[in-house]
């Protein structure tokens, strides 16, 4: 009972640590290990008396940290013996640890190495409960996106005396995500952040500009809760009401609308009282008149004219004097009314929001037509635009490098290559956005000439077949690059088996 109570207390300690994981997927698991534990050699005994290591069972519960960062708490039973040659000394022993491991983790790695350390407890039956740290390293390798099989040693020392032992250990380790459904449901589908406002790309309506959440990700210059691709006046606080313009007089007409910004006025007439008192003459009522009391003429709002391209709009303040423009532009062109000067904007002659520099989005997808490799078909940032190719049909490429065959040493087509060149072809409608790269390879056997021509024969031969198929040439092309890109070591038939391939790429048209 004395031995057990040990055991109990630390079980009580690691079930009080708190668990502040940073991504939730796979933030929980379960190992397996069968161990070989060896009490001796650390004690005075021989490391290679392996008949003297005993075996032993260890079940562990993981919990990530940090992206990095697990804890793990193992617990193990086993018989074990010391270096010295004594029946008695044969003990069963049962163990409790608190692990940290820190994995030298990479996506998709298929192995994983990690070092770790720890405190635990270990109580013999018929000895006493001693206290050990242990450190090592061991390796994941990866069968499954959320399972391993594990390998690890351990050097374990001991608070008491000749008590330092090693473990040896393999097994499996299964993750799962340890969230409820509701937490699940509430997590957003993508994970990206093109401009780290904190707003997922998936619902950020300006996913190239950082905006505030209440606007769903877009900017707003003047702060007046209007986003910029919503507002008219973008660098001036307004109203709401009035589309994001300032009304100066409170007449109800926005100040870019308003003839009259600073007197009260009537909408019917442009946001300037009812009068007709014209003190120059000139035809323009004092209220409009910028020269009041200098006779002028109305396109140059009363004064004496100083407006090289009769735009409205004087010299010095005009950017373009020499080309006529609205005001909203500050005097300059304005090809596509879209409130974006055409020195500034990157479609001068398609109208669309400052937020993609005057382009239009005509997919939707958030990515303005300038940058958009497929702009009349939605696709995400990471394909430029273009529609995601999906995982089966990526699939289906990366198998027809290896499935297309030929005669040996020629350029004519298996017929059992005809199937998954029937089935590029059906890919190639599916996704009308891109077009298709054939390249052949060939191990290093015979000349590399020779085998220069034989790859682009062989490509040829696909791009000719895939014709037939009534896919266009013009979306495709095809090179041959002979023994000059070897993926394996052409000194084994496995190497040079795997070398002679022909690649099938799409690509955003």
């Amino acid at each position: 009972m004395k031995r057990i109570i040990p055991l109990l207390m630390l079980a009580f300690i690691f079930s009080g640590i708190k668990v502040s994981a940073q991504n939730p997927a796979y933030s929980k698991g379960l190992s397996f290990k069968a161990l070989f534990m060896d009490y001796q050699s650390q004690n005075g005994g021989d490391i290679t008396k392996f008949n003297a290591y005993h075996h032993g069972f260890e079940m562990g519960y993981h919990m990530k940290l940090q992206d990095n960062v697990n804890l793990v708490i193992p617990f193990k039973m086993g018989v074990v013996s010391s270096h010295e040659e004594v029946d008695c000394l044969h003990k069963t022993i049962y163990g409790l640890d608190a692990q940290v491991q820190y994995q030298f983790y990479k996506p998709n790695a298929k192995v994983v190495p990690y070092i770790m350390g720890g405190i635990g407890g270990v109580s013999e039956k018929g000895g006493e409960f001693n206290l050990q740290a242990p450190v090592g390293f061991g390796l994941n390798f990866r069968i499954a996106p959320n399972a391993f099989v594990n390998w690890q040693s351990t050097y374990r020392y001991s608070f008491s005396v000749d008590r330092n032992n090693l473990h040896h250990g393999i097994g499996f380790v299964y993750l799962w995500d340890g969230m409820s459904k509701e937490e699940k449901k509430e997590m957003p589908i993508a994970h990206k952040d093109s401009d780290g406002d904190g707003i997922f790309d998936d619902v950020d309506l300006c996913p190239q500009a950082a905006g505030p959440q209440e606007l769903n990700g877009c900017p707003d210059k003047d702060g007046d809760g209007i986003a910029d691709f919503e507002d008219k006046c973008p660098e001036i606080k307004g109203t709401k009401a009035l589309k994001g313009c300032p009304d100066s007089d409170g007449d109800g007409v926005a100040d870019n609308d308003d003839e009259c910004p600073n007197v009260a006025g009537l909408a019917s007439n442009k946001g300037c009282p009812k009068q007709t008192k014209d003190r120059d003459g000139d035809g323009v009522n004092d209220d409009r008149d910028l020269c009041p009391d200098i006779p002028g003429s109305p396109t140059n709002a009363g004064c004496p004219s100083d407006d090289k391209d009769n735009d409205g709009i004087k010299d010095n303040l005009d950017r373009c004097p020499n080309d006529p423009g609205p005001a909203a532009t500050k005097g300059c062109p304005d090809s596509d009314g879209d409130g974006i000067p055409d020195y500034e904007d990157k479609c001068p002659n398609a109208a669309g929001p400052s937020i993609y520099g005057g382009c239009p989005d005509t997919d939707g997808d958030g990515i303005d037509d300038g940058r958009d490799r497929c702009p009349n078909s939605p696709g995400p940032v990471s394909s430029n635009g273009c529609p995601e190719i999906s995982k089966e049909d990526r699939e289906t490429l990366d198998i027809a490098m290896r499935a297309v065959q030929f005669d040996t040493g020629k350029s004519t087509l298996k017929w059992e290559s005809n199937s998954v060149l029937n089935q590029i072809a059906e890919i190639m409608n599916r996704y009308p956005d891109y077009n298709l790269s054939i390249s052949g390879h060939t191990d290093n056997t015979g000349s590399a000439r020779a085998n220069q021509q034989l790859s682009e024969r062989r490509a040829k031969a696909c791009y000719e077949y895939l014709i037939s198929r009534n896919v266009s040439a013009s979306r495709m092309n095809y090179a041959g690059y002979g023994e000059s890109k070897p993926i394996a070591n052409n000194s084994s038939l496995k190497g040079r088996a795997l070398n002679r391939r022909t690649e099938f790429n799409l690509i955003p048209r």
